[in-house]
C-alpha cells in the first residue's frame, strides 16, 4: 500500500513550509504529495512564490505531485483568479470543490479530494467520465462504503490514514471570531495554531479543533488497525495529513507498518506521542461514532476476566 502526503491544513510560517517540503522530497516511502492552499485564499501569498521550487524538489525526489484547489471557492475575485491560475498550470489538480471543474478544460485529468462528497460509486463514475483519474474518499465513509466503491472502479482509491479530520468548511473565520476580529482584519491569527486550536466542551471534554474557516476533529484519525481490511477492499493508498512536529517519525512508522515490520499495536504505541490532540479515532469506518477508537475496544476485549 502506498503513502500520500496531503496538503497542509494549517497556516504555517513560510520558512517552515519550505523546509517541510525540502525534507519531504528526500523522504523515502512517500509516493505522492498534494500541496497548495486548501483552506483560506488569504494564506497563499505567503508561500506562493515558493511553490515552484517545492514542486521541483518533490518531482526530483521521485514523488507524484498534485496541487489542491480550495475547499470552498467563493465569488471573490482573488479566489476565482486562483482557480483559473491553478487550471493553467501543467500539473494535476486535486479538486476539493466541484466549482473547480468549471475552470478545467473538458477531458482534463484531475483527482478528487476528500472534501468532495463521493459517497457512492455512481458519483465517482460521473467524475471519472469528466476526467477524474483518482480519488481520496471522504473520511466519514464506512468500511462497507469504501469496499463497495473500490469494487466498482478501476481508478486508484485512497483513504484518510492519519491526522485531524476535515469535518467542515465555512465562509466565516472561526479563528478571527474567537479573537474578536473581523474576517477581513484577521491579522492571520490562525498562524498561532498551525495544527489547529483545540475546542473543548463546557465539561472539559475533547471536542473539535478550529483552523481558520475549517472545523477539524479534536482527535487524530489513525487507520492502523484497519490496514488489513483496507488492503483486502482494494484501497491503493493511505493519506497522511501534515503536522508541524513528529510528522517524519509518523511517516517512518507507517512505512514500517505497511511493510509488516511492526504491527498495529506497536505502531499505535509509538505514534501516540505524535498525535495531534493526544488521542486517536477511527470510528467512521466501523465504530458507533466517528470519535470512537477501535484500539480502546480491543483493549477491553483482551482484559482478563474480572479486570475493572
Amino acid at each position: 500500500m502506498q503513502l500520500t502526503v496531503g496538503p497542509i491544513q494549517g497556516f504555517w510560517d513560510a520558512g517552515l513550509w519550505s523546509a517541510f517540503y525540502e525534507r519531504l522530497a528526500e523522504t523515502p516511502g512517500i509516493s505522492r504529495v498534494v500541496l497548495g492552499e486548501l483552506v483560506c485564499s488569504k494564506r497563499l501569498p505567503f508561500y506562493q512564490t515558493r511553490l515552484p521550487d517545492a514542486v521541483a524538489q518533490l518531482v526530483a525526489g521521485g514523488k507524484d505531485v498534485a496541487l489542491t484547489s480550495l475547499a470552498l471557492i467563493t465569488p471573490l475575485k482573488r479566489e476565482r483568479r486562483m482557480a483559473a491560475e491553478l487550471a493553467a498550470m501543467e500539473l494535476e489538480v486535486e479538486v476539493n470543490d466541484l466549482t473547480m471543474l468549471a475552470y478545467l478544460p473538458e477531458g482534463a485529468r484531475f483527482s478528487v479530494g476528500p472534501l468532495v462528497n463521493v459517497y457512492n460509486e455512481g458519483t465517482l463514475a460521473v467524475l471519472q467520465r469528466r476526467g477524474a483519474v483518482g480519488v481520496c474518499l471522504p473520511p466519514e465513509l464506512s468500511a462497507a462504503s469504501v469496499q463497495r466503491i473500490c469494487a466498482a472502479t478501476d481508478m486508484p482509491v485512497e483513504v484518510w490514514g492519519w491526522g485531524r479530520l476535515p469535518l467542515a468548511i465555512s465562509g466565516r473565520c472561526y479563528h478571527a471570531r474567537y479573537h474578536d476580529r473581523a474576517k477581513d482584519q484577521c491579522q492571520f491569527v490562525c498562524a498561532e495554531d498551525p495544527d489547529g486550536l483545540a475546542v473543548d466542551t463546557l465539561d472539559d471534554q475533547q471536542f473539535l479543533a478550529i483552523n481558520g474557516l475549517q472545523t477539524l476533529s479534536g482527535q487524530c484519525a489513525n487507520m492502523a488497525h484497519h490496514l488489513p481490511s483496507l488492503r483486502q477492499a482494494g484501497v491503493a493508498s493511505l493519506r497522511l495529513s501534515p503536522q508541524t512536529t513528529g510528522f517524519f517519525e509518523v511517516i517512518d512508522l507507517f512505512a514500517d507498518l505497511t511493510s509488516g515490520r511492526i504491527d498495529a499495536e506497536e505502531f499505535c504505541a509509538k505514534a501516540l506521542p505524535h498525535a495531534p490532540g493526544g488521542a486517536f479515532c477511527d470510528g467512521f469506518l466501523d465504530g458507533p461514532t466517528g470519535v470512537a477508537w477501535s484500539g480502546a475496544r480491543d483493549a477491553v476485549r483482551t482484559q482478563p476476566a474480572g479486570t475493572p
